[in-house]
């Protein structure tokens, strides 16, 4: 209780003597607030200092590119305080007019001019919707997002593998229940480019999809020794037809060009004893034809003889003695013909004459005519 009363007392001394501001100069409850606390020399009229953050005595000064010049220029460029316009009397309002001008000038221009080239041909679209199809050269539709065109190469061959990769393997099943290893590509191109953008979303794995189905469907109806070789010719032609007519189905606007398979094997596990067992029938087939060559010339000369023979028989129902007497004859040639022969003269008979030795001492060439006659006989 003394404390405070203590406190009280000494009240009085603290309500009579005016505040200080902490810069200094005049007490904040009295004087103006202009700031003017002191002479040029920076003493308030307190003593202290001037307030630093107040204006100075000869107020608010502007220098040039400060922030009240920047305003003053944009009010200038608006048209607004009542200044004048732009250098060269053009005013703040027009050139904004000129600006937006040349953007929708260039909007239209890059939106509305379209030059689509001979191998392409150009679908317009109305606000999304499908609006005609554009020829080759330079057309004039709305600017966007009126019309849109979209252009579409019609003439590219492209070009599908299966499969992907180069090292894979594309197993299928045959009709006889084997296995065989395809490879095959599938070239197309867009045959109507309105049913190409606007019926499927995806046309290549449209056309991957369908490709895949149909050669399995097909090759399901074939057998092995067709899928390896003989009876591909069939399958890639049956594989075209029937990707085009599913792709008609789904209106893709895609046109099939061909189907060539570049591979038919077995599996890589039992390619080797393949590989072998296709030998020996290569093998067998060989030897097959050899024999039915060899029969084609066996009933060739027997069908000759039988002519021959027949010819015969004609002469010799005119003549039998002379068609007997000279068959006899020649019969006798060509058997003594390949045999040594001794001559021996009636109604004696003559010593041995050792003929064949005589034959290898003379030569062919000086062998006297009697002798060859001889023998003939």
């Amino acid at each position: 209780m003394n404390i405070l009363s203590g406190w009280r007392a000494r009240g009085h001394i603290l309500r009579n003597e005016p505040p200080k501001s902490p810069w200094g100069g005049k007490p904040t409850g009295g004087g103006d607030d202009s700031g003017k606390g002191g002479d040029d020399s920076g003493k308030g009229g307190g003593g202290g200092p001037r307030n630093p953050w107040s204006f100075p005595p000869e107020g608010r000064r502007s220098r040039p590119g400060s922030v009240s010049s920047l305003d003053e220029f944009l009010k200038r460029a608006r048209g607004g305080g009542g200044g004048p316009g732009l250098p060269g009397g053009v005013s703040g309002r027009s050139l904004w007019l000129i600006g937006v001008g040349l953007i929708v000038a260039l909007w239209v221009l890059f939106t509305s001019i379209w030059q689509v080239a001979p191998q392409e041909r150009g679908v317009v679209t109305f606000f999304g919707r499908y609006a005609g199809v554009l020829e080759p050269g330079i057309h004039l539709t709305l600017p966007a997002p009126f019309n849109n065109v979209e252009k579409i190469d019609v003439q590219n061959i492209r070009e599908e593998t299966f499969p992907a990769s180069s090292g894979g393997e594309n197993l299928m099943l045959t009709g006889d229940q084997n296995i065989v290893d395809l490879a095959y590509q599938v070239r197309w191109n867009i045959g109507n480019p309105q049913d190409y953008v606007f019926q499927i979303r995806d046309p290549q794995q449209t056309v991957r999809a369908t490709a895949e189905s149909v050669m399995r469907a097909v090759v399901a109806d074939v057998d092995l020794d067709q899928a390896l070789g003989r009876g591909r010719t069939v399958i890639e032609a049956r594989v075209q037809q029937l990707m085009q007519e599913t792709l008609d189905d789904y209106n893709s606007g895609v046109r099939i060009q061909g189907v060539a398979i570049s591979k038919a094997d077995p599996p890589n596990a039992v390619n080797d004893d393949f590989k072998a067992v296709s030998a020996a029938q290569q093998e067998a087939q060989s030897n097959l034809n050899n024999a039915r060559a060899y029969a084609q010339q066996v009933i060739a000369r027997a069908q000759g003889e039988a002519a021959q023979f027949d010819k015969i028989y004609e002469q010799y129902k005119l003549a039998p003695d002379v068609t007997k007497r000279r068959l006899y004859y020649e019969t006798m040639e060509a058997v003594l013909a390949k045999s040594n022969k001794t001559i021996v003269e009636a109604p004696g008979v003559t010593p041995y004459l050792p003929l064949p030795e005589a034959r290898r001492t003379i030569p062919d060439a000086q062998t006297p005519p009697a002798v060859q006659q001889g023998g003939a006989q």
